[in-house]
């Protein structure tokens, strides 16, 4: 990729950090409606699925065609336990998903560029459609979160005119209302199709008023942090250097909105001083997987109406849930127990089901014909309808390669 930039420690505001002493939850929690949702970045390119290696895998210092200890070279303090991917191998895709669903996940909120023919945004608006797609498939929900930066790089790079930044964006959001809104497995509250925006770059809180009273749909927007005068709600976002303290602000400063989206997140660990990209936003130690369980289980507690997990995939931040060469599946199997505690005593998938969809990805790589294929997509299916023993045996009868590179 040749115009992503990180550019996302830019959107966090600096504020003083509260002496706030991390409490363990009662026991007896309340029970929560919350939907879960984790962060997803489509934005990685990877051979052979694509010609070349990817910024974010790359972030032009590394080289993951060199190997070192059974290691590609990627840029990323961590490695996912399948190896660097293609964000639009359907495969991958699919791997991703239906693992979130067996860790009681119930879709994505997915970071997206728009539809401008700039940078690599056609890559990644190819490959959210992609997940769009694997998602309804598989039963799992998505939401959008628009990044606020495109804007002001299109400004930049002379794509748009200062005076054309509001209509630009509320375009690109009209395109949503049309195509991606109305589907199915898209998210709502109180009926409206729900819109992030990430960062501060963009669009002023007078222009994004503006902009959103220009489309034709009700939604319901939430900005990053603070609540805009638009907004129904904020959504939170991991704070490099404050941790948990930051949480605990966002939780106060959000009793009074309609709505908030609290996060959780398993640490903040970031390759870009490494990578000499810029310095380092800053750390959330992982603290042996607490982070992770006291962040989840007090966006729990809030009883809001979306919990969003950051991130994901987010490789080069350090944020990633997804298994790992260091950690494997621990963050998902304390989030399956936390989904039995606070929402949904009789959730069904264990632990061992969670290393089914990894069977499944070793399978579909392991042979190229029709009937294999008919195979691997009624296993695929009994996943996504919780038939895990079918899954199990169905996948214990077939022998396959491993799918780790």
């Amino acid at each position: 990729m040749t115009g992503m930039k990180p550019g996302r420690g830019a959107a966090w505001i600096g504020s003083v950090v509260l002496m706030v002493s991390v409490q363990c939850v009662a026991a007896e929690p309340p029970v929560s409606q919350s939907i879960l949702l984790a962060h997803y970045m489509p934005w990685y390119q990877a051979k052979p699925s694509s010609d070349s290696w990817g910024w974010h895998w790359t972030m032009n210092a590394y080289d993951p065609d060199g190997i070192d200890d059974g290691r590609r070279q990627i840029a990323s303090h961590y490695y996912p336990l399948i190896g660097p991917y293609d964000s639009g191998d359907r495969d991958v895709l699919e791997f991703h998903l239906l693992t979130m669903k067996m860790a009681g996940i119930d879709g994505v909120i997915v970071d997206w560029y728009g539809l401008e023919d700039f940078r690599d945004y056609p890559l990644l608006h190819r490959n959210t459609q992609r997940l769009v797609d694997q998602a309804g498939r598989l039963g799992m929900k998505f939401a959008i979160c628009y990044e606020d930066q495109t804007i002001s790089a299109l400004v930049k790079a002379e794509r748009i005119a200062p005076s054309q930044q509001v209509s630009h964006a509320a375009s690109e959001i009209e395109w949503l209302a049309k195509h991606w809104f109305t589907r199915e497995h898209y998210v709502h509250v109180d009926e409206r199709p729900v819109l992030l925006s990430f960062g501060q770059s963009g669009l002023s809180d007078e222009q994004w008023s503006d902009c959103l009273e220009r489309v034709n749909q009700p939604v319901a927007y939430f900005s990053q942090h603070h609540r805009r005068a638009a907004a129904v709600g904020a959504f939170d976002w991991p704070v490099p250097g404050e941790g948990l303290n930051a949480v605990v602000r966002f939780q106060t400063k959000s009793r009074d909105w309609p709505y908030a989206i609290p996060v959780a997140f398993p640490r903040f660990i970031d390759i870009y001083a490494e990578a000499k990209v810029h310095a380092s936003w800053g750390r959330i130690e992982d603290e042996d997987g607490r982070t992770f369980q006291d962040s989840m289980q007090r966006a729990l507690t809030m009883a809001a109406p979306l919990v969003q997990i950051a991130t994901w995939n987010d490789w080069g931040e350090g944020t990633c849930v997804e298994p790992s060469r260091e950690f494997d599946y621990r963050d998902l199997e304390v989030l399956q127990q936390l989904r039995r505690q606070y929402i949904d005593s009789r959730f069904a998938a264990s632990a061992a089901d969670l290393r089914l969809p990894l069977d499944l990805l070793r399978l579909r790589r392991s042979a190229d014909d029709p009937q294999h294929e008919e195979r691997c997509e009624r296993i695929s299916q009994l996943l996504a309808n919780q038939k895990y023993a079918l899954a199990g045996e169905e996948l214990a009868s077939q022998p396959t390669e491993a799918a780790d590179k």
